[in-house]
Formats: C-alpha cells, structure tokens, sequence
C-alpha cells in the first residue's frame, strides 16, 4: 500500500523519487516545490482536526444512535 501511495505521489508531481545505484538500490523520496505547497494548507487542516475531533465524534455517536 505504502509502495502505490508513494506511486501515485510521485505522479501528481508532490514527491520525487531518486534511485541510487548502489548494490542493494537505494530509494529515496523527496517533496518537490508543489509538494512543498501543500504544507501550510495541510498543517491548517490538521489544526482544524485537533480543534473539533470531539465534535464530529459527538456527531457520529447522534448519527449512530439515529441508525
């Protein structure tokens, strides 16, 4: 799953993969600048999960209960 997620990264253009051509190959995966562009909204979008966790959780359980 990691392997196809880092796939699909590298397609939308947000990681870079760099193969080294030792023995055994060596992979290494970078944020490119789109990627990098993703950081400040990414880290707000997180912040807006820790301020309101409890509440979309109170929402499930009424959800739930209806169900």
């Amino acid at each position: 799953m990691l392997s196809q997620t880092l796939r699909t990264l590298v397609r939308d253009g947000l990681v870079a993969r760099t193969v080294e051509p030792v023995t055994p190959p060596r992979v290494s995966y970078e944020l490119t600048d789109l990627g990098r562009g993703l950081t400040v909204p990414m880290q707000q979008f997180l912040d807006w999960i820790r301020l309101h966790t409890v509440d979309v959780v109170a929402a499930q359980r009424r959800h739930d209960r209806r169900s």
